[in-house]
């Protein structure tokens, strides 16, 4: 168990490299990873049946004790990135697949790792928490609805097919997550200083498995669906920073709504697209895997160096 708990912390701290290393692997050698891609559902599974297992009442307690501050940032995060995702994909004039790709990642909820830039970054953590775990409750509702809505006129949108899909592989790990914690109380807790490191192996096996799968397509529109998924990140990060400031948030908030609006639950957008799409509508979601955790690093980074306020900002400062 120590083992595991130091290689899970090894591994959240190369991250993005060991992201990176995995791709390219996929890319030179696709039959490396080609295995996975069948129970891509599972590996995502296991990653929000690690979320659950970390929920605790209190991180729901924003809800009630700030109620405004919770429905702005999964209101700003279901609105900005479906329609930055939109309206790229219509001045980009992507491909059908990319384009469908893009839209499920904007229309996907807040990533796990916002958190932990949060955190890094010096932002309103509790409420950080809150929305993520608000905005994967609402998934399974919203993003049927705004991908039908944005993606509907590239493809035949399976509306209910997405629904339970998003029940079955979110939702009810997470319900599972949940309910171990409550039985078992203090005792999930040595498995809850695992399960980040097996949640990270988890993730690069997705991206492994979405690259092999695309090896062919991706070295020809590596270029266009990069330059995609890095403008709608950092559109996102910008806009939810924004959207915080003019609604008058003190800085540790918009922090926290910055980090949530920007950062997705890409690895849902890999398995909608995988089981519903094709292997080239998850490439935007694959990249975005990689990508958003290189810009949240760097963004978390420089926010860490920077002084607050306290008499401008009474958020939670880290």
């Amino acid at each position: 168990m120590d083992f595991m708990e130091k290689l899970g912390k090894v591994l959240n701290r190369y991250f993005s490299v060991l992201i990176i290393a995995v791709a390219a692997i996929g890319l030179l050698q696709p039959r490396t990873f080609l295995w996975i891609v069948p129970d891509i559902s599972v590996f995502l599974g296991v990653i929000m049946f690690g979320m659950g297992i970390t929920l605790k009442k209190e991180d729901f307690k924003e809800v009630f004790t700030r109620p405004k501050d919770v429905f702005i940032g999964v209101a700003a995060h279901y609105c900005i990135m479906p329609c930055v995702a939109y309206i790229l994909c219509l001045i980009l004039k992507l491909p059908k697949e990319l384009a469908v790709g893009v839209i499920l990642v904007g229309c996907c909820p807040s990533g796990t790792a916002s958190n932990v830039m949060c955190y890094i970054g010096r932002g309103d953590l509790a409420l950080s928490v809150c929305i993520g775990a608000v905005s994967t409750i609402l998934a399974p509702f919203l993003m049927p609805i705004l991908i039908l809505l944005l993606a509907g006129k590239w493809i035949s949108i399976p509306i209910m097919g997405l629904f339970m899909e998003i029940v079955k592989i979110v939702i009810v790990p997470i319900l599972l997550g949940v309910i171990a914690n409550c039985i078992f109380g203090e005792k999930t807790q040595k498995a809850v200083k695992v399960l980040p490191g097996v949640s990270t192996i988890c993730i690069a096996l997705l991206v492994g498995g979405v690259v092999s799968a695309n090896s062919k397509k991706l070295l020809t529109t590596a270029a266009i669906a990069i330059g995609a998924v890095i403008l709608h990140n950092l559109f996102g990060f910008l806009f939810g920073y924004l959207a915080g400031k003019v609604l008058g948030m003190n800085e540790t908030k918009k922090r926290a709504i910055s980090l949530e609006v920007g950062m997705q639950n890409s690895g849902l957008g890999v398995t909608l697209a995988m089981s519903f799409f094709s292997p080239a509508a998850a490439i935007p979601a694959a990249i975005f895997s990689v990508w958003h955790n290189i810009s949240g690093s760097a963004l978390a980074a420089f926010w860490s160096s920077k002084e607050i306020d306290d008499k401008k900002s009474q958020g939670v400062i880290i």
